[in-house]
């Protein structure tokens, strides 16, 4: 097998400068740049956070929430579905025995690290009891530390959009 030369460009005085492609680039900026100043109606720039997006769609996968019963009690299972789906391996669950009607156990601690989530939706897919979903519209998160992204329990539960849509 021969080895194969591959010519190198950029040989002239004129192509080791680079001065001819960072004014090529230079004028594509001024083109832009002059054209948006001509007619600043036409931006699309958003004012966010004041203007929220409106063409999010009804698929779109926001921050995750627990589904409840009737009588507030979380529905996971604890079957551990979806942290074994997550392919960011983002999810973390420990159980616990379960003594009312509804189970044989549930989730004791049930956090997922927003900052490692890749908002697949694989978690949602994997649910064999339709616990988690990514319907509550929170787009946009912040925080002031890593920890605060991490969210509980708790947390996912206070996300419910809404009663009526809990049942869907």
């Amino acid at each position: 097998m021969g080895i194969k030369v591959v010519p190198r460009y950029g040989k002239s005085f004129k192509d080791k400068l680079y001065l001819p492609a960072i004014f090529g680039g230079m004028k594509t900026t001024f083109s832009h740049f002059t054209k948006n100043f001509k007619d600043v109606e036409q931006l699309k720039t958003m004012q966010y956070p004041e203007v929220q997006p409106t063409d999010l769609n009804e698929r779109y996968r926001g921050v995750h929430r627990l589904t409840k019963w009737e009588d507030e009690t979380e529905k996971c299972v604890a079957c551990y579905m979806c942290a074994t789906a997550c392919p960011a391996d983002c999810i973390f669950i420990e159980a616990e025995e379960r003594f009312d009607e509804h189970d044989e156990k549930r989730p004791k601690e049930f956090k997922i690290d927003l900052l490692e989530c890749v908002f697949c939706g694989y978690c949602v897919e994997a649910c064999p009891c339709d616990a988690i979903r990514m319907d509550t519209g929170i787009f946009s998160f912040t925080a002031s530390s890593r920890e605060e992204f991490v969210l509980d329990k708790k947390a996912l539960m206070a996300n419910d959009r809404s009663k009526d849509l809990s049942d869907d």
